[in-house]
This record gives C-alpha cells, structure tokens and sequence, in this order.
C-alpha cells in the first residue's frame, strides 16, 4: 500500500501522550495525531477524545523526508451539512416602494448623522469629567 498525502485510512491507536497520538497504520507504519488535529473544538485533553486500542479513520496530512507520517482525525470526517439558516438582519420585502429623493435621501443621512456625533459628544463628556 502506498501512503500519500490524501490518502484516508483506518488505524489502531496505539499510545497517547499530552500532545497528540500514535496510530498504528496498515503494513505496520505508525502516524501521528497532534493534539489540534482531534477535534473541530479545542481540545485540552485528548484522553477526553481517545484511548489506547480505539480504531479511528484518519487522513494523512503530511510526510517528511525521514517517512514521519502526520494524521488528522477531523480532517477524516465528513464535513457537516447544516441547513441554510434564514436570514434574520433583514425584514422580509414588502410591497415595492418609490424610491426615495435626493432630498429625501439627504434628509435621512443627516438625522442619522446629527444622533451619532451627539452620541459621540456625550461619550467623550464622560470621559473628559473621568480624567480631571
């Protein structure tokens, strides 16, 4: 069998150590897990993930020039299908209305405009008094 980077297989794990495991591999090859490549979360314990003896479908990710072999379980797994959330920033469309005026358009911008600076100006009062 030949192992390339790619190739998806099943291995045995042999040892765990605190920051990854060692699986054995067919043709008696051994690969290695790194701790970040377990899991798609953060994993602080890999003995929380997986013990001596499971059989665990990894892919290899990486092969050096001395023939170390680097392993991913979660790059094994298929990637999970979620179903499309609906959009929630938007309000559903309604009725098509005329599009606004330049004055219009211009009157709008300054409102929004006028409130955001007076919100500024209120912040930086606070942190003018704060610093005397």
């Amino acid at each position: 069998m030949e192992f390339t980077v790619g190739t998806l297989l099943e291995g045995k794990v042999k040892s765990i150590t605190k920051f990854g495991a060692f699986i054995l591999l067919p043709e008696n090859r051994t690969g290695m897990v790194h701790i970040s490549e377990v899991a798609n979360t953060y994993v602080s314990d890999i003995r929380a993930h997986l013990t001596e003896g499971d059989v665990v479908r990894v892919k290899i990710i990486g092969i050096d020039e001395s023939g170390k072999i680097s392993l991913s379980i979660k790059r094994a797994k298929e990637p999970e299908r979620r179903p499309p959330r609906p959009r929630q920033d938007f309000p559903a469309p309604q009725a098509a209305k005329a599009p606004l005026t330049f004055e219009e358009k211009l009157k709008q911008f300054m409102s929004d405009s006028d409130s955001k600076i007076s919100g500024c100006r209120q912040y930086e009062h606070k942190t003018k008094s704060r610093r005397r």
